[in-house]
């Protein structure tokens, strides 16, 4: 687990509904301070006479720490299940039990270098902290967001003032382009000089964008969308196939030794299944 995890009380800010999402600030007090882009929280759901025994992890879409412990992180949730629309729910000012920072981070190039980040739906929200860092270590920064429709593209404007060139494509054609990210992305790699992709999304998203980098010798960080049942690696449910350097596959709980994993290194067509040569299988 992070080493700079605690689990507290964090207090909801506010909560406001943007399209088809939410965007809740919670008070977290000086663990603001230690989240990097990729981490992660995981928050207990359902209040305490809830069924739901397991936490529910969220992206961390932004953290602002004070240097007097005082802190807050953003997070932008879709509320499709019990405990996502549970947590949506909550009025300013109600408590939940949270635990955070969770999980690998994006690594940070020493260098400036030309980065892309894709992100698809809500899975875009942690790509714009990320942004920021990138730009402040000089870097040239391109984004293509990615969704089904206009309405579940998070927060296009913040987008466009936040890099160098925004590029939206939707599955309907309402907004953008019409298609999907990978039908821009080899493109936009060669035009732009691409260097390394960072991306957040749906699996099968992250595995076409691995297919394409995988050809043209970039480098792909990809924060992984695995359910996520505790966050804390007790449960189990997250184990992704990963080949190591030694070449040995290995199943890797994405909460502990990820989200954020090199793309090439991810077993993509296992199908929830163990593959063939597995360690240990």
């Amino acid at each position: 687990m992070n080493r700079f995890a605690e689990q507290i009380e964090a207090e909801i800010i506010s909560n406001k509904r943007v399209g088809a999402y939410h965007h809740i600030v919670l008070s977290v007090g000086r663990i603001a301070s230690n989240v990097r882009p990729g981490n992660f929280v995981a928050i207990s759901v359902g209040g305490p006479n809830s069924s739901m025994v397991l936490r529910r992890a969220f992206a961390i879409y932004r953290a602002i720490g004070r240097e007097d412990g005082i802190g807050y992180i953003e997070l932008v949730i879709a509320p499709h299940g019990q405990g996502s629309t549970w947590f949506a729910s909550l009025p300013q000012g109600e408590k939940v039990d949270l635990v955070g920072p969770l999980g690998t981070a994006f690594g940070i190039p020493t260098e400036p270098v030309r980065a892309l980040l894709v992100g698809g739906g809500y899975g875009s929200a942690p790509l714009f902290g990320l942004s920021e860092v990138l730009k402040n270590r000089g870097c040239r920064v391109d984004m293509i967001l990615g969704a089904s429709s206009s309405g579940k593209i998070y927060a296009p404007l913040e987008g466009k003032r936040s890099v160098s060139s925004l590029t939206i494509t939707t599955d309907d054609g309402s907004a953008g382009i019409h298609g999907k990210v990978t039908d821009v992305l080899p493109k936009i790699i060669e035009e732009n000089q691409i260097e390394i992709v960072y991306s957040c999304g749906p699996m099968a998203m992250l595995a076409a964008i691995t297919a394409i980098t995988s050809t043209k010798n970039v480098i792909h960080q990809c924060a992984i969308e695995e359910s996520m049942a505790c966050g804390i690696g007790v449960c189990m449910t997250c184990v992704i196939p990963i080949r190591g350097e030694d070449g040995i596959i290995k199943m890797r709980r994405s909460c502990i030794e990820g989200p954020v994993v090199d793309g090439d290194s991810v077993i993509w067509d296992s199908k929830r299944k163990i593959p063939e040569g597995t360690w240990g299988a």
